[in-house]
C-alpha cells in the first residue's frame, strides 16, 4: 500500500490496516488513547502481566509513531534523593481524555496507586505532565471504569478497586473548579461492572453498555439522564448483541461505534453501531476471530482526516497481545430522512411531493399577487391561460409523483414476494422439523424396545451362567463316581484271587 495515497483505498465501513513506518511501540491492551490534530495518542497500558509507563504518538499524515518525552511540572513537590520520581507511572485500566491543549488521564491500576482516584494533566505544548489537586467527594482508585466527557464535566462510573470490589457508583468531576462530587441516582442502575464503554448524548444522557463482573459478561444497555438523575433501561431495537468487555467505543454525531471485546473464550468480531435516538443495534461490519480486531483491551477513537471522521483502533489481546492500527470511514448517513424514504424509488417520491407543492404555493402567490396590483389591467383571456399553465405543470409533477409511487408500490410487491418466499422456506423448515421430531419419536420408541431385550438377554445369561454352574458340578459328581466305581472293582478283583488260592485252585 501506498503510505502517501492510503486514502484512496479506504471503502466505506471496511477496516484497512495502516501500513506504518519506522518502529512501533510494544504491543498492549487496557492502555487509554485520544486524538488530537490529526495525532493518535496512547498511554501505558499492560503486556504479560506488566503494565506499561509510555505514551506514543501516532501521526496520521506520515502514519509514523514517536515517544512523547514527558517532563515533570517544575512546580511539582520534591521527593527525597534516594526515590525516583516517576513523570508518568505505569498505569493500565484507565482514561485519557481531551481537555483544551491537555490530556487528561483518570484512574486506573498501578503498582504505587493512592487510596482515591488520580488526575494527571499532560500539556500538549510543553510536554510536561503534572498531577492535578481536586477536591470534594474524590472517589476511591478504580481502574475498568468509564470516564465521559459532558461540557465541562467528567462523569465515572464503575470500575473495579484495588480489592477487587466491583462498583456501579457515579462521580462528576467539575473541570472549572477541579472539585469531585458523587451522583445520587434514582431507580435501578446498572450492576457492578468494569471493563465496560459509555457515551453521551444530546449532552444530556449517559449511555453505559456491557462489561463483567467476576462471572458475567453483560450486553445490557442502561441510560443515566443527567438531569433528572434517574436511571432507565430503555427497550432496544435492531440486531440482536452478544454480551461483552474489554470492547470499545466513540461517538460520531448520533451513532455510537462498538469494537471488539470479548467473553474470555473468544473476541467478538463485529462492529456495531448503536444509534443513540432511535436506540437502535445494527452490524456495521465483521472480522475473522483472531483478526486483531476481535480482541479485548483495544481502543477506538474518532479522528477527522481530510475534512472526513474516521474511526482509528490500536492494541488489544485476542490469545496474543496486537500493536496494529486500523482506520475505517463510516458512511455518513442522513438521520433527518424518515425511514421510510431511505430507499431511492421512495425519496424520488418525496422529492416530487416536494417540488410539486412548492411549485403550485409559489405559482398561486405569484398569481395572487399579480392579481392584486394589476386588476384592472388584466385581460381574461391571459388570466385562463395563466391557469392553464399552472394545471399543466402540476398535472406533469403528478405524472411524475405517480411514476414514483408505482416504483415504490414495485418495491413494496418485491419485498412482499421475498417475505412470502421466507414463509414458505420458513413452513418447509417447520414440516421438516417435524418430521425429524416424528423419527427422534420412532428411534427412541427403538431404542426402549432395544434396551427391554438387553434386559431380557442379560437374564438369560445369568440364566444359563447358573445352569453352566451346576453342569461343572454334576460333572465332578461323576467323574467321581466313576473313580469309587474302579476303586471297588479293583478291591473285588484282589479278593477272588486270595480265595482261589486258598482252595487250591490253579489260576488259569
Amino acid at each position: 500500500m501506498d503510505i502517501d495515497n492510503w486514502h484512496s483505498e479506504l471503502e466505506y465501513d471496511q477496516w484497512l490496516r495502516l501500513p506504518v513506518s519506522g518502529p512501533r511501540p510494544s504491543a498492549r491492551y487496557k492502555h487509554a488513547a485520544a486524538v488530537v490534530d490529526e495525532k493518535l495518542y496512547i498511554s501505558g497500558g499492560s503486556r504479560n502481566g506488566r503494565y506499561l509507563s509510555d505514551v506514543q504518538v501516532f501521526d496520521l499524515r506520515s502514519l509514523a509513531w514517536s515517544a512523547l518525552k514527558l517532563k515533570m511540572e517544575s512546580n511539582a513537590d520534591k521527593v527525597e534523593e534516594n526515590n525516583l520520581q516517576e513523570v508518568f507511572p505505569a498505569t493500565s485500566g484507565h482514561n485519557m481524555i481531551k481537555w483544551g491543549n491537555k490530556l487528561l488521564i483518570l484512574g486506573g491500576h498501578s503498582k504505587n496507586s493512592s487510596d482515591s482516584v488520580t488526575v494527571r494533566a499532560i500539556d500538549l505544548e510543553t510536554q510536561q505532565c503534572s498531577v492535578i489537586k481536586t477536591s470534594g467527594k474524590v472517589p476511591v482508585a478504580r481502574g475498568g471504569q468509564s470516564v465521559t466527557l459532558v461540557g465541562s464535566r467528567l462523569v465515572m462510573f464503575g470500575g473495579e478497586d484495588r480489592s477487587r470490589h466491583l462498583l456501579n457508583d457515579v462521580h462528576v468531576l467539575d473541570l472549572d473548579k477541579m472539585t469531585w462530587d458523587v451522583v445520587e441516582a434514582t431507580q435501578t442502575p446498572p450492576a457492578p461492572r468494569f471493563d465496560h464503554t459509555a457515551a453521551v448524548h444530546a449532552e444530556r444522557y449517559l449511555l453505559i453498555f456491557g462489561g463483567c463482573s467476576h462471572s458475567i459478561f453483560f450486553n445490557d444497555l442502561h441510560i443515566l439522564d443527567l438531569q433528572t438523575m434517574e436511571w432507565s433501561q430503555p427497550q432496544i431495537q435492531g440486531d440482536l448483541v452478544t454480551p461483552r468487555a474489554g470492547h470499545a467505543g466513540t461517538t460520531i454525531d448520533e451513532n455510537w461505534y462498538i469494537v471488539g471485546g470479548g467473553d474470555n473464550r473468544s473476541g467478538t468480531p463485529e462492529t456495531l453501531v448503536f444509534n443513540m435516538s432511535k436506540l437502535g443495534w445494527s452490524v456495521l461490519t465483521r472480522v475473522k476471530e483472531r483478526d486483531p480486531l476481535a480482541s479485548e483491551g483495544l481502543n477506538v477513537c474518532s479522528a477527522s482526516v481530510n475534512g472526513e471522521k474516521h474511526l482509528v483502533t490500536f492494541g488489544g489481546y485476542n490469545g496474543k497481545y496486537n500493536n496494529e492500527v486500523f482506520i475505517m470511514k463510516p458512511k455518513p448517513t442522513d438521520s433527518t430522512r424518515p425511514k421510510i424514504f431511505q430507499s431511492p424509488a421512495a425519496a424520488a417520491a418525496a422529492a416530487s411531493v416536494t417540488a410539486a407543492y412548492a411549485l403550485a404555493k409559489s405559482e398561486k402567490l405569484d398569481f395572487i399577487e399579480t392579481e392584486d396590483s394589476n386588476f384592472g389591467g388584466v385581460k381574461e383571456n391571459n388570466f385562463a391561460q395563466d391557469f392553464s399553465i399552472e394545471i399543466n405543470a402540476i398535472r406533469e409533477e403528478n405524472k411524475v409523483l405517480e411514476s414514483s409511487v408505482a416504483e415504490v408500490k414495485a418495491e413494496n410487491s418485491r419485498l412482499k414476494e421475498k417475505i412470502d418466499d421466507i414463509n414458505g422456506t420458513y413452513a418447509e423448515l417447520s414440516k421438516e422439523l417435524h418430521s425429524v421430531q416424528g423419527q427422534l419419536v420412532v428411534e427412541r420408541s427403538r431404542c426402549s424396545k432395544l434396551e427391554a431385550q438387553i434386559a431380557e438377554l442379560q437374564k438369560m445369561l445369568e440364566t444359563l451362567q447358573s445352569i453352566e454352574d451346576e453342569v461343572q458340578l454334576l460333572r465332578r459328581q461323576k467323574s467321581m463316581l466313576e473313580r469309587n466305581m474302579e476303586v471297588v472293582a479293583a478291591q473285588r478283583q484282589g479278593s477272588g484271587g486270595v480265595w482261589r488260592w486258598i482252595a487250591g485252585t490253579p489260576n488259569t
